[in-house]
């Protein structure tokens, strides 16, 4: 029962060549700089990476696509700040894009964790983004079929985790999180302090830890914004 492990290596060590991987993050603000790191280390390929966005400067999410690691990207904004290594690499044809309207990217995470397999949605009906999906009139408007998200692994970042994987989350950095951990196979988070058991309130818990495989204390993250700031690269 006690998940905790020894380091970001050994979580990402259940990644695989081909899998689907949910990233939790909403730009920074809780990407799991590490996880991503020792997943780069790893060197899997053929990657299908579920994030709010591809990837900024030459760190994080936007390094493993420098790497060759990603072969398809599903997110909201693949053109934010400094999306350098995503943008060379779609006009190179080295990697495939879904862009997914942001609300509707998080309802079909949830879905894909609440084991519903599609839903309708108003947004992107009409839209390339609608492209042939199934459609219907719903008192008079119509919708699109969007289907669920799922994953074979969610890396996160946590701000407290307890060795039984129950997670809390600190402010914005809790954007995706909670839902990718439902909607994957295994899930791991990199913890910024790991706690005893009973040192987090049962009613302050965000992530219950039955969706969580393992968590790994890193007591001083790296953020994105800051090493793209200071010219970082990795590896």
């Amino acid at each position: 029962m006690d998940k905790r492990l020894s380091s970001p290596a050994a979580a990402v060590a259940h990644v695989g060549d081909g899998m689907t991987l949910m990233i939790g993050g909403f730009g920074g603000a809780g990407a799991p700089v590490e996880l991503i790191h020792a997943l780069i280390d790893r060197r899997a390929k053929g990657l299908t990476v579920v994030n709010n966005n591809a990837g900024n400067g030459h760190v994080g999410i936007a390094a493993m696509i420098e790497q060759g690691m990603v072969e398809k990207m599903i997110c909201s904004y693949p053109r934010s700040a400094d999306p350098v290594a995503f943008t060379r690499a779609y006009r190179d044809g080295a990697v495939d894009l879904e862009v997914v309207p942001q609300g509707t990217l998080a309802e079909r995470i949830r879905a894909g964790g609440a084991g519903i397999p599609a839903f309708f949605t108003p947004a992107g009906f009409g839209t390339e983004l609608a492209g042939d999906k199934p459609v219907e009139e719903f008192d008079g408007r119509m919708y699109v079929r969007e289907n669920w998200l799922k994953a074979d692994v969610a890396l996160l970042k946590a701000e407290t985790g307890d060795p039984h994987g129950n997670l809390t989350y600190r402010m914005a950095a809790r954007n995706f999180s909670p839902l990718m951990a439902t909607a994957a196979k295994k899930t791991f988070a990199q913890v910024s302090r790991a706690v005893a058991l009973g040192d987090i309130h049962p009613e302050h818990v965000v992530t219950p830890g039955i969706f969580v495989n393992g968590v790994v204390e890193v007591s001083r993250p790296a953020q994105e914004e800051i090493l793209n700031r200071q010219g970082a690269a990795y590896p």
